[in-house]
């Protein structure tokens, strides 16, 4: 196809200024964390005023509007958010007011394009059709959705812009406006068989091509001309530019809004996903996406590109995986001495046509996957913490940027150490022809996203090659200004103004799903991020054989700095001969799956927040809210002290007449009896409304508590026992005793740290201490089937070590800083608490009476 620069079209796109605006950290690191030159790679355009990392290059504003829509105007040089805040909104209307004027003309040039739609569609279904339908679905794909998603944007934007007000909002339209970008990217994928579609039929049809050759375009309300003529191919490319207009105007209003104005956070959150959008779409109309041209002669591009870590000679290697269309290649970036370009060195290379994922059920000569110690990565996330602590104490005494930038470069370090080491799913490759290759993943996601991504090549007719020396050095060279992933994905790489994610509790409804085209037996689970790598934290139950589930089941997820929640969505199965060799797990299929930005403007509230995610052709609805980890954590007692939730539990064992209250044993006896062997016990939320119903009928010490128990699903059961301890009025430790706790397990001296822990186990009421050794000796009996369950003791100190640790709300304010200091020392301490009586030997309550004689009682 002739290039659009030779037909009289702009030849401008997004990808244009994707390679020369990336945002560039203090240093850059190869793929196995070594620093690297500073600075973009050369060649690179500079840019004149946005300073935010942006990914287009404002000039492309001005260039790139060929139907005369009005410019934005420039911001002046420096103005950061919220500096001269009167000035900066004067000029946000101003920004606002000129997309609108263009946002207008765009809406006219989309009804133009679809004004020959319907009387074209009408002579379709007669003798002499002008197009076929499919010619007519082709040529004006996604148009009408295009056009009903700007009309209602600019119909809920035009009132706020003309009746003007310095707090006026209109973030969440921006926001709106970037969750319905993927309705370009069907779009893009679609221009070039539109355009060639729409060239054939012109040249067949002498009709069509006088309509396409001058399709009439209102001019604005207030212009003098009322019509423009205008040929179907240049607005057919007016999406394509429409996007990267949107991006800019988002920067212009990003530099003109004030922090503290309620739009900010939500203009950040439509440039995030307006960026990630730019940033992964494969655009077939520029020729910078091509490397080499293919055995068959076609133009090679890159469809996807990210770090991975390879298991590669026994250890763990971060590479950067590139995806082109007919090869897989495995790189990593070589070190350059100073000045000299980079490039990148391959690894190895896979074409498409000789590629093949080896059933799970198959064992593999390639490695095994070995999980790395759940203490060593708590450890990591211990000293990020810490870590991130420091810089902020430095930034917040305006310490000196050299002391900042160590302190950054060792937590990069070890966040890079923890991506290193965290993932544990296996995607498994194998050249027909030659070896196998291991990557780990941490999450479902990627390894869908990336097998979708190949299988979906791979229906092409591709054939196989081998790649000369030279070859392959024009096509490792590519990589590199190819690329649109250009950080690994670690905490250290993101800019200072950048959230910090949520911490705290998403109460999450899924609700339902519709669009399944058979019955089949379907489950959801979730996944947030922690510590730039997703974790599972939540699992619906399966409804068995059909096409619309109905879970209505809420989970209570645990945010640690958190800004994606993603939903994926699985058909379960029942043949146990499809096991995973790498976890003896049977494989369930993927239906579906979709990842939303944790938006706090949205989450926080105290209403529910409803939404519906799409995920091929599938829609998932959902509802969420977030509780602050300030609010969720406050041990407040019951009023109502006849029940057991809230109330102190000296009074219950009283009242009960026993040792251990009987809602702790009746939930440790259910577990052991038929959860001890459930993948994630006490790590998995249970559905919060069966934790509710279990906490009402202990609350009322129902008769029908023990019919109930053997019905419930077992995760509820868990997370009862957990509320339980959760709800005391103070900590099963005790408040008294949580100083000297915090205190103890920092001893470095074996000797007195056994002589201290001790002591302060005496030191607890009776009714506490039988109650925790109860507990513990559950909770080792959990352990001894981690093989099955996959929870060690470190990841059991982890879920109960908080809950039986954290001190009530007067003590906490002494103790906990902030939310975003959740994962401080604190707590890290709360969780080594936990686990040091958990890998000690059997303790007896008999025996440490005992010994209370030979020791002082005063902590």
């Amino acid at each position: 196809m002739e290039p659009l620069s030779h037909r009289g079209l702009p030849r401008l796109s997004w990808i244009d200024t994707l390679y020369s605006n990336f945002s560039y950290g203090a240093e850059d690191y190869d793929a196995e964390g070594n620093e690297e030159q500073k600075g973009p790679p050369e060649g690179s355009e500079t840019m004149p005023y946005i300073d935010e990392s942006p990914t287009m290059s404002p000039q492309l504003s001005a260039r790139s509007q060929g139907g005369g829509d009005s410019i934005s105007p420039t911001p002046p040089e420096g103005l950061a958010p919220g500096v001269e805040a009167g000035k900066g909104l004067e000029m946000r209307k101003l920004v606002l007011s000129g997309f609108l004027a263009s946002e207008e003309i765009y809406i006219n040039q989309l009804e133009a394009l679809l004004l020959p739609m319907k009387p074209l569609k009408a002579t379709a279904t007669t003798s002499q059709p002008v197009l076929t339908i499919q010619q007519i679905e082709t040529i004006f794909y996604k148009i009408q959705d295009i056009y009903e998603i700007h009309k209602e944007f600019y119909d809920n934007l035009c009132p706020k812009v003309q009746q003007w007000d310095s707090q006026v909002t209109m973030g969440h339209l921006f926001q709106k406006l970037a969750s319905q970008l993927g309705v370009y990217k069907a779009f893009v994928d679609n221009y070039k068989v539109a355009l060639e579609t729409a060239e054939k039929c012109s040249q067949s049809n002498n009709q069509f091509q006088k309509i396409s050759e001058e399709l009439k375009v209102k001019g604005p309300k207030d212009s003098r001309d009322s019509h423009t003529s205008v040929t179907m191919e240049a607005l057919l490319y007016k999406p394509i530019d429409r996007v990267t207009r949107s991006t800019l105007v988002l920067h212009d209003l990003l530099k003109h809004t004030p922090v503290d104005h309620p739009d900010y956070p939500l203009l950040q959150d439509a440039l995030r996903i307006s960026q990630n959008f730019l940033s992964s779409i494969n655009e077939d109309i520029d020729p910078r996406r091509t490397a080499v041209t293919t055995p068959k002669g076609e133009t090679r591009q890159l469809v996807k590109d990210g770090f991975l870590v390879e298991v590669s000679e026994g250890s763990r290697k971060l590479r950067h995986v590139f995806l082109f269309t007919d090869v897989l290649l495995c790189a990593k970036l070589k070190k350059t001495s100073a000045g000299k370009h980079q490039q990148y060195d391959c690894k190895w290379y896979i074409p498409l046509a000789d590629l093949v994922f080896p059933s799970p059920e198959e064992s593999e000569a390639s490695p095994q996957v070995h999980p790395f110690p759940d203490h060593e990565l708590e450890d990591m996330k211990m000293k990020i913490s810490a870590l991130k602590s420091e810089i902020q104490k430095e930034k917040a005494n305006k310490g000196q940027s050299r002391a900042i930038e160590r302190l950054k470069k060792k937590m990069f370090e070890n966040e890079f150490l923890l991506l290193l080491n965290s993932p544990t799913i296996p995607f498994r490759i194998h050249n027909r022809n030659g070896k196998s290759y291991l990557f780990l993943l941490s999450s479902d996601y990627e390894r869908s996203e990336w097998r979708e991504a190949i299988q979906k090549l791979q229906k092409k007719d591709l054939q196989a090659f081998v790649l000369s020396s030279v070859e392959l050095q024009v096509l490792t060279g590519s990589c590199f200004k190819l690329r649109t992933v250009h950080n690994i994905p670690v905490t250290s790489n993101k800019d200072d103004d950048e959230s910090p994610g949520l911490y705290g509790f998403l109460h999450v409804i899924v609700h339902s799903a519709k669009g399944f085209k058979q019955s089949a037996n379907l489950y959801c689970t979730l996944e947030v991020d922690s510590f730039g790598y997703f974790v599972s934290k939540a699992k619906t139950r399966v409804f068995r054989d059909t096409t619309e589930p109905k879970w209505d089941e809420e989970f209570e997820i645990e945010l640690e700095g958190s800004q994606s929640l993603r939903i994926l969505c699985y058909e379960k199965c029942y043949d146990k001969t499809k096991v995973n060799k790498d976890n003896n797990e049977i494989v369930d299929k993927i239906m579906g799956k979709g990842q939303i930005q944790l938006d706090p403007q949205t989450v926080e509230t105290k209403n529910w927040h409803t939404d519906v995610i799409e995920m091929n052709g599938i829609k998932v609805e959902f509802s969420m809210k977030f509780t602050s980890r300030d609010m969720s954590l406050k041990r407040t007692p019951s009023k109502k002290q006849s029940g057991v939730f809230g109330v102190k539990i000296s009074v219950v064992t009283k009242r009960e007449r026993s040792k251990v209250p009987y809602i702790v044993r009746q939930c440790v006896e259910e577990v052991e009896k038929r959860g001890i062997e459930e993948v994630g016990i006490y790590r998995i939320s249970g559905v919060a409304t069966d934790i509710q119903a279990l906490k009402a009928v202990f609350d009322a010490n129902n008769k029908d508590i023990l019919l109930m128990l053997s019905d419930m699903d077992i995760n509820a059961i868990a997370g009862t026992l957990k509320l339980y301890f959760r709800e005391l009025p103070e900590p099963l430790l005790t408040d008294r005793l949580y100083p000297a706790f915090m205190e103890g397990i920092a001893l470095s001296d074996p000797a007195a740290k056994e002589n201290c822990m001790m002591h302060l186990l005496r030191s607890l009421p009776d009714p506490n201490l039988i109650t925790f050794l109860f507990l513990l000796e559950h909770l080792k009996r959990v352990a001894e089937k981690e093989p099955v369950n996959k929870m060690s003791l470190h990841n059991l100190a982890t879920v109960f070590g908080p809950t039986l640790l954290r001190p009530s709300e007067v003590e906490s304010k002494a103790h906990l800083t902030s939310a975003a200091d959740i994962w401080s020392h604190d707590v890290m301490a709360q969780v080594q608490v936990l686990l040091y009586y958990l890998q000690h030997p059997p303790i007896s309550f008999a025996e440490l009476k005992r010994n209370t004689l030979y020791f002082s009682t005063d902590v």
